[in-house]
């Protein structure tokens, strides 16, 4: 028997070509049953305690972000005293308006000497959920554990005083 090497049949090319054609079939004319539209997930909130998670087609679960109300992950919580400050002359340098970092006081900004410009922490006992900013810093002498949290008037400064407290510091 001879067997013709060069008889027609598929070749290379001819095979790349259909794999192509087969591509752009499967992106425009996706196979599915008619009746569908897709699949239906069935998106119910499970659990707020386990992260939210979504339960779906009723046997799997995934979580969920709920972008109305992120809930950044607590790394550390620790006992410090928090006082608080204003922008006056007698409790900050030459430039009482501006931080340590550089940007301008405002609600929510506290000076700490041990964490790093950005830290973000919570203070629960005091404040709930509300979030602050590590953006100043103290004397040395007031060390790592202390907190100061700026207020816009020295009166509401003085009448938040000294507490001991906890803060949360939070993830990032």
């Amino acid at each position: 028997m001879n067997y013709d090497l060069k008889s027609p049949g598929w070749s290379g090319q001819s095979i790349l070509i259909c794999l192509i054609i087969v591509g752009i079939l499967i992106v425009f004319f996706p196979f599915s049953d008619p009746g569908s539209q897709g699949v239906k997930a069935d998106l119910a909130l499970v659990s707020e305690d386990l992260n939210s998670l979504a339960k779906i087609e009723g046997n799997s679960l995934l979580p969920i972000s709920n972008p109305s109300n992120p809930q950044p992950r607590v790394t550390k919580k620790i006992r410090v005293v928090a006082t608080a400050y204003s922008s006056t002359p007698w409790e900050t340098d030459d430039s009482p308006y501006l931080t340590a970092a550089g940007t301008l006081t405002r609600e929510g900004v506290v000076a700490n000497n041990k964490y790093p410009f950005g830290t973000k922490i919570r203070i629960p006992e005091i404040y709930g959920d509300k979030v602050f900013v590590v953006e100043d810093r103290m004397h040395w002498r007031k060390g790592d554990y202390h907190f100061d949290i700026w207020f816009p008037s020295y009166l509401e400064a003085k009448n938040f005083g000294a507490k001991r407290t906890y803060i949360e510091v939070l993830e990032g």
